[in-house]
């Protein structure tokens, strides 16, 4: 079978899963991660979620506007150690939830237990990045007995959250404009690697925010006009800040934690990993990924691997 034709029958035998079409041009990478997509019918909605792998559970909370593809090449290098969880948080990705539906950080985090409890998971050990710090913070700070060890790459924390760069998407989240943003990139693939885009600010080699995976993020963020509301909404909740209040809870935290951190990253920079790693009493230490950006964990999925290894073993100091 050629590629054309391998493709033609790999989105026709996705398309019964009810997220929709996939673009023609998706790569196989693409089809085979979603095609093992599942999902969960919680009180909050409909949760997509990738499950990889047996043993204890690593749940992996992406950042923002991407979805659980992110982990893809840490699912790859993890599923042989753990069972990994990374859902589609709601108002992004392919999880749907209504238009009602709360979207703030403590809103998902809760959703998180949720799944979890749908899922006959008790404990898990926790990795996150971005927006997806903040969900992982409060999850940990309320849930600690269902923290076995939590990995924070860049992400929201204490003041910085969200980080005064976000200011103006904010803004435009809250006229109910900023989708117009993600279906630029779409349109524009020059603009969506430049340094204005999320190619190019947020990854290393823009190159790496490829077509497929920029499709596979952004598509259905625009793709009616409840999901642009919900994106609009996801974005917007993240104000007010929500971690000045759990700075106490951090402090008293029992929880094994490790920072691995990109150096190059203007929204979260390394004084914030440093600000964790004195105040979490059971931190074990930053790891510096020199010249990493904010979605370094997509381009660096072996760093993030062996960092988790380390930690889930109990050797770091």
């Amino acid at each position: 079978m050629d590629r054309r034709s391998f493709l033609t029958a790999a989105i026709a035998a996705a398309s019964g899963d009810g997220f929709g079409p996939l673009p023609s041009a998706a790569s196989r990478d693409v089809l085979r991660f979603r095609a093992k997509l599942r999902r969960l019918n919680l009180p909050q909605g409909r949760i997509a979620y990738a499950d990889r792998g047996v043993g204890p559970v690593a749940l992996f909370i992406h950042g923002f506007p991407l979805n659980g593809y992110q982990w893809r090449g840490a699912l790859d290098r993890l599923s042989d150690q753990r069972r990994c969880l990374a859902p589609d948080l709601m108002g992004l990705g392919y999880t749907e939830v209504s238009n009602t539906q709360d979207l703030s950080p403590q809103a998902q985090s809760d959703m998180l237990v949720a799944l979890l409890d749908g899922l006959s998971v008790g404990a898990v050990d926790l990795i996150a990045n971005d927006s997806g710090g903040t969900i992982a913070q409060l999850f940990a700070t309320q849930h600690p007995a269902r923290v076995r060890t939590l990995l924070l790459t860049n992400c929201d924390v204490h003041e910085n959250s969200p980080p005064p760069q976000m200011a103006g998407s904010i803004a435009k989240a809250r006229a109910g404009v900023y989708d117009q943003k993600i279906a630029l990139h779409l349109d524009d693939r020059v603009y969506a690697r430049s340094a204005n885009g999320i190619g190019g600010g947020a990854y290393v080699d823009p190159a790496s925010f490829s077509d497929d995976a920029l499709e596979y993020y952004f598509r259905p963020l625009v793709a009616s006009p409840e999901r642009r509301s919900q994106l609009n909404r996801y974005l917007a909740a993240f104000e007010p800040n929500p971690l000045l209040a759990i700075e106490p809870a951090l402090r008293r935290s029992a929880i094994p934690a490790r920072m691995v951190w990109g150096t190059a990253d203007p929204l979260f920079p390394v004084q914030w990993a440093e600000w964790l790693d004195r105040t979490l009493p059971k931190s074990r230490g930053i790891r510096l990924v020199e010249g990493g950006k904010l979605f370094w964990p997509e381009e660096r999925p072996d760093i993030l691997a062996s960092e988790a290894k380390t930690l889930w073993a109990g050797q770091l100091g």
